[in-house]
């Protein structure tokens, strides 16, 4: 979608609203307080909701546990990853400060909290300085190390981040330790290492929400490598466990578009955002949309997805790497410029190094686009959406041969990666052959 879209001013008004009105909504079923590459399986929201509960009400009766602010602190950043409401950050925020109030000193419980907030809100660093001091306190506390790796891993420090595993996994071998292990090795070009991390996951996992994100991880490999057919198996033995998870359903209605069945995938979508309105589902559904050439519809979902990054803005929480690609694709090269730099300044990672590529390129700046290009693809991950990146740009820049070769290679990991750039490889394939 290129150009600038006309004013809807009144339609935005209205998104705004059901958006709020979302919010409000989770907010009055969920108790207030008294004063969100993979993050550890989430609990179930009426678990979640019930442990929320009964650490307010302990704490109305003994506001000087600071262990107890920590764990309601650390329980707000994950209510805000399940329903995708920001305003949860700030609950979190106020919950770990009062625990620090309480105990400053031998606090590791409140730092380990803060730590896993930083990296919600994408403040990396902060979360990594966090997970350092929490490791000074609790050496021997599994979720330490998950901070540090995944703080780490963002921030393009990917020795750091396996050794961070590593101890994890010595400290604390269980779910969480091997779901992100299994991340890493996937990073690191080791597909095949990936997959028996995440079955060994599976194989620690012991309730229906631990079940449900393992399989939706191990559908998400299998989707990754171009595996339609085992990831459809593993997000449908998922919704065995959960037949309510979000996730699991976003995975089956990927894999109904990739088998044809467009409208059915429309449909589950726009029940998957009216449920969660994450940025994340909210751009997929838009660009399908896009893809089945209802343009109207998906710029409307653009609009939503528009305020909801504004209102997880609101609450600390930036991802300026994902904003630059969407701006990239969506038809506003200088800002997609300007973020994709401001988060390589902040962080050199292969993520950010990948950005920076793609919003050089829709700037007309191929030669330094492909510098970046090569960056991304430094630890060897197959990722089909950075091969269609560097084969455009090398495309752009006449080296046709090689742009062929980088283009075929990312339709071979996965066909089905992107429902716009996956057709694009194909017509620009047949193009320069």
């Amino acid at each position: 979608m290129t150009g600038q879209p006309r004013s809807r001013v009144p339609a935005l008004l209205v998104v705004i609203g059901v958006l709020l009105l979302v919010i409000v909504v989770a907010g009055a079923l969920t108790p207030h307080a008294t004063p969100a590459p993979p993050a550890a399986p989430m609990a179930q929201p009426s678990a979640l909701d019930e442990t929320i509960e009964r650490a307010q009400v302990a704490l109305r009766r003994n506001p000087a546990d600071a262990p107890l602010w920590a764990k309601l602190g650390a329980a707000y950043v994950e209510k805000a990853r399940l329903t995708g409401d920001p305003s949860y950050y700030g609950r979190a925020q106020g919950a770990l400060d009062r625990s620090l109030e309480v105990e400053p000193d031998d606090n590791g419980e409140a730092l380990i909290g803060m730590g896993q907030l930083a990296n919600a809100r994408h403040d990396f660093a902060t979360a990594r300085d966090l997970g350092e001091r929490a490791r000074v306190l609790r050496p021997y506390t599994g979720a330490v190390y998950g901070v540090l790796a995944d703080a780490y891993t963002q921030l393009g420090d990917t020795a750091a981040a396996s050794a961070a595993i590593e101890s994890m996994l010595g400290v604390d071998p269980g779910l969480a330790a091997f779901t992100r292990a299994s991340y890493d090795r996937e990073l690191n070009g080791r597909p095949g290492e990936a997959r028996q991390a995440m079955q060994r996951a599976l194989s620690s996992a012991n309730t229906p929400a631990d079940i449900a994100y393992c399989r939706y991880y191990l559908g998400e490999l299998a989707w990754n490598a171009g595996d339609v057919d085992g990831a459809a198996e593993h997000y449908a033995a998922g919704l065995v466990a959960a037949p309510d998870d979000v996730a699991l359903a976003q995975g089956e209605a990927k894999v109904a578009w990739a088998q044809g069945r467009v409208d059915e995938a429309l449909e589950a979508y726009a029940a998957i955002t009216t449920r969660i309105p994450l940025p994340q589902y909210l751009l997929e559904y838009g660009e399908l949309l896009e893809a089945a050439g209802r343009d109207d519809d998906a710029r409307a979902q653009y609009d939503v997805l528009a305020v909801q990054q504004s209102l997880y803005a609101t609450e600390g929480s930036t991802d300026d790497q994902v904003a630059a690609l969407i701006a990239a694709d969506h038809g506003d090269p200088a800002e997609a410029l300007r973020l994709a730099q401001a988060e390589w300044d902040r962080r050199q990672s292969i993520f950010s190094a990948d950005a920076l590529s793609w919003a050089l390129h829709v700037n007309g700046r191929h030669a330094e686009a492909l510098t970046y290009a090569e960056r991304a693809d430094a630890l060897g991950w197959r990722n089909a959406s950075y091969d269609h990146h560097r084969g455009m740009i090398l495309a752009a820049l006449d080296r046709p041969a090689e742009a062929v070769a980088a283009l075929g290679e990312a339709l071979e990991t996965n066909p089905n990666f992107h429902p716009l750039h996956a057709p694009e490889a194909r017509a620009t394939i047949e193009r320069l052959s």
